[in-house]
């Protein structure tokens, strides 16, 4: 890697680092932890999972998805549907409660990101970059 590859490596997670933080306090429920947000947002955008699933996608192990599930199904966020086929398999599917929390949490940050936007008083250029950017940084993160 070269110097320069490392330091804009450096200064892009460093960026990115605090705007994610303060992104992250935004969100339609108070009470609920980032762990939950990430859990009804993977089911949202990939429909309803096992709990194994569900763990090996946000990467964390079974146990703690399931606490995590269990904690989401308290607040009627989601349910758990038995595989009508085996009995044994249950799905974790999002409620229509969670739809909205997940919907309104998106348009509460997407809300704050716009006025730290225009906060800082962009130009037409530099928006042009930020769009440029984000498509930039989808690329690199493979989504």
């Amino acid at each position: 890697m070269t110097e320069e590859l490392s330091a804009t490596a450096s200064e892009l997670r460093f960026a990115l680092f605090r705007l994610t933080r303060l992104l992250r306090r935004v969100r339609a429920v108070d009470a609920m932890s980032d762990a939950h947000l990430a859990a009804l947002g993977a089911l949202r955008a990939h429909g309803r999972r096992t709990i194994s699933g569900l763990a090996e996608h946000e990467r964390v192990t079974a146990p703690t998805m399931s606490a995590t599930v269990n904690g989401l199904a308290e607040l009627g966020l989601v349910v758990r549907v038995p595989d009508e086929d085996d009995r044994r398999r249950v799905y974790v599917e999002i409620t229509e409660q969670g739809e909205k929390v997940v919907a309104e949490t998106i348009h509460r940050r997407d809300e704050v990101l716009a006025d730290m936007i225009t906060d800082v008083d962009l130009d037409p250029h530099e928006l042009s970059v930020l769009r440029e950017a984000a498509a930039v940084l989808r690329k690199v993160a493979g989504a």
